[in-house]
């Protein structure tokens, strides 16, 4: 788990290199930020979201997953897990976390918890590297995701606040779990899945340049379990079609 372990030090670090940098940017500037990462986040899912060969997949998986996601109420005790991380930091010495920092800035403690969390464990690297990590030991995919979400982390921390530090904790479990089960579900993982998977997953980051921008309020939380269902639609549609 060391490709892992170095992924969420580089969150860490970079979440603090923007924390530090939150004070110091005029409140305009935070907000201009903000909106220019929704926006690179959206084109990050939407090459994403462009590699599906199979849209029924991408429908089904969405439509199933957010049914689930609901019964699960996963955004609901994710939130609460973020909520209860925010009284934390105030109870050991925070002067207060303020719920927004400007019009249309989403900067709750909670808010920078989730987006970060849901953008650095929806993707194909944090899968590919983990997997890799856990089958060979190689570490350069994860190494290579670390310096990109330590980077990513800057930005974050510096406009949605130290939410974005907690984020650190669900990467260590989603991608640890991976490394650890990966002789398990690597030969559920072909490329035809992954193609899926990586699709289905970069809508799911879609909907969060989407909540950044306050267009709407994607529950992206709820449809997390979309993104696993390839694993059980593309083997299953193999073989009607056999």
């Amino acid at each position: 788990m060391v490709g892992t372990i170095v992924n969420a030090l580089a969150i860490l670090a970079g979440g603090g290199l923007g924390l530090l940098l939150r004070g110091a940017s005029p409140e305009r500037f935070r907000i201009t930020i903000m909106q220019g990462l929704a926006l690179a986040v959206l084109l990050i899912g939407a090459q994403g979201a462009l590699k599906t060969n199979d849209l029924m997949c991408v429908i089904t998986s969405l439509v199933l997953g957010g049914l689930l996601g609901e019964a699960l109420r996963i955004e609901e005790r994710l939130e609460a897990l973020g909520e209860s991380a925010r009284r934390l930091f105030e109870r050991i010495g925070s002067r207060g976390l303020p719920k927004t920092d400007g019009p249309g800035l989403p900067s709750t403690f909670t808010e920078g918890f989730l987006t970060a969390s849901l953008v650095y464990c929806v993707g194909a690297m944090a899968i590919v590297g983990s997997l890799e990590d856990g089958l060979t030991g190689a570490r350069a995919t994860l190494f290579a995701k670390a310096s990109l979400d330590g980077v990513s982390a800057v930005f974050f921390a510096s406009t949605l606040g130290p939410g974005v530090l907690l984020s650190a904790l669900p990467v260590v479990v989603y991608q640890g779990a991976i490394t650890l089960l990966a002789r398990l579900v690597s030969p559920l993982l072909t490329d035809a899945v992954m193609a899926e998977m990586s699709a289905v997953g970069g809508l799911l980051i879609v909907g969060i340049g989407v909540n950044l921008l306050g267009v709407m309020k994607v529950r992206v939380g709820n449809l997390l379990p979309a993104a696993l269902l390839p694993m059980v639609y593309v083997p299953v549609a193999a073989m009607f079609s056999r």
